[in-house]
């Protein structure tokens, strides 16, 4: 067993079942992604759009491919052809163009609506009440080739438990609210994607059901690709 098999092995150990860990595999070679795939690894995510289309290429069709990373309108046409699940919907006209390129295709795309929850302003995101109002829009209910599954936070960079600890709590509270409160035919809130490899527990314990991991996998990102 290799090192990222070892490492998929104790993570899937730690996580309870109802957990899908996304691997993610920015700025890893194709032989880290294969010999993740080989242990049964089958959901990756990456963050820039030639990266995700030249592996999707590449590696085995049955491979889930999430675009994790903040996503330009005009380079959605790239991804929609095959992309599972985008999780940095952060703008109404990028769900524009995502449902514009899923007609083209004859696909209805799978979208988490990015929520800003960290104190960064380099995070991307819509507020709560935006969220809360859109996912009622007659605008959105017109979007008929995208379907909003789920929220993505990422929260603050610190050290600080605490403050990380209730922000994916401030999170998941909204994530419940809008579950009951929501009835649009084209939502369908089931994914609540928050954690990393730093912070991943305490996520789960926050009411995550999905984390994006790739350190503690693929160990640490090469900065120079």
């Amino acid at each position: 067993m290799t090192d990222i098999q070892h490492n998929i092995t104790e993570l899937l150990k730690k996580i309870p079942k109802n957990v899908c860990l996304v691997a993610v595999s920015k700025t890893k070679p194709l032989a880290d992604l294969q010999e993740a795939y080989n242990i049964g690894q089958r959901v990756f995510g990456e963050n820039k759009v030639q990266e995700l289309t030249e592996k999707h290429e590449k590696l085995p069709k049955d491979i889930q491919w999430h675009m994790i990373g903040h996503l330009q309108t005009n380079k959605v046409k790239y991804i929609s052809p095959f992309v599972t699940l985008i999780h940095s919907v952060d703008s109404i006209k990028l769900l524009h163009e995502i449902n514009k390129q899923g007609a083209k295709n004859n696909r209805v795309l799978d979208c988490l609506l990015q929520v800003h929850i960290a104190e960064e302003d380099t995070k991307f995101g819509f507020d709560f009440k935006e969220v809360s109002d859109f996912l009622k829009s007659e605008e959105l209910a017109n979007l008929s080739n995208i379907r909003i599954k789920g929220l993505m936070g990422m929260a603050t960079f610190t050290e600080d438990i605490t403050k990380v600890k209730r922000e994916f709590e401030s999170l998941n509270m909204l994530f419940q609210q809008l579950k009951n409160d929501i009835s649009q035919s084209n939502v369908t809130l089931e994914t609540l994607s928050m954690g990393m490899s730093g912070d991943y527990d305490l996520a789960i314990a926050a009411g995550s059901n999905m984390i994006r991991v790739g350190s503690s996998i693929f160990g640490s990102r090469n900065y120079n690709i």
